[in-house]
């Protein structure tokens, strides 16, 4: 896929992503997303009435899944 299609989701100097962001780094629908977020496996703040997931949060997510599958 050609970055060029997608400058926000791939821009490395972004610090916060939008749900929509976060969604198409981990390769998921944008509802999935808010359930991650709604049951705390996805980290995410609100600004104002925004909701923004910091931009290492979907890494961390995919990390503690792995941990997770390798431990079971």
């Amino acid at each position: 896929m050609d970055t060029a299609q997608l400058p926000d989701a791939a821009d490395p100097t972004l610090v916060l992503l939008t749900v929509e962001e976060a969604a198409r780094r981990l390769r998921i629908g944008r509802t999935t997303c808010y359930q991650l977020i709604r049951t705390g496996e996805l980290e995410s703040i609100p600004i104002g009435s925004l909701r923004r997931i910091p931009a290492d949060a979907p890494a961390a997510y995919v990390a503690r899944r792995r941990a997770q599958q390798r431990a079971a």
